[in-house]
């Protein structure tokens, strides 16, 4: 798996887990996928996204996107 593959996932993840907490548990959880939203959009910009330093320094392989 690359960075840039495991970005993608654990920001599909953050939002489905954020929109359930959201509608189960307390409506102020949509402020995290806002905040992920937000992110993405940013990292589409700058290329800079702080999920895809933890998976480098992980160890995960550079994909096309993040390097």
């Amino acid at each position: 798996m690359t960075i840039d593959g495991a970005v993608f996932r654990f920001a599909g993840i953050v939002v489905l887990v954020s929109l359930a907490l959201g509608q189960f548990v307390n409506e102020n959880f949509l402020w995290l996928t806002a905040f992920a939203g937000a992110n993405m959009l940013q990292a589409s910009f700058t290329k800079f996204c702080p999920a895809a330093a933890v998976f480098k320094k992980l160890g995960l392989k550079a994909g096309d996107h993040f390097k």
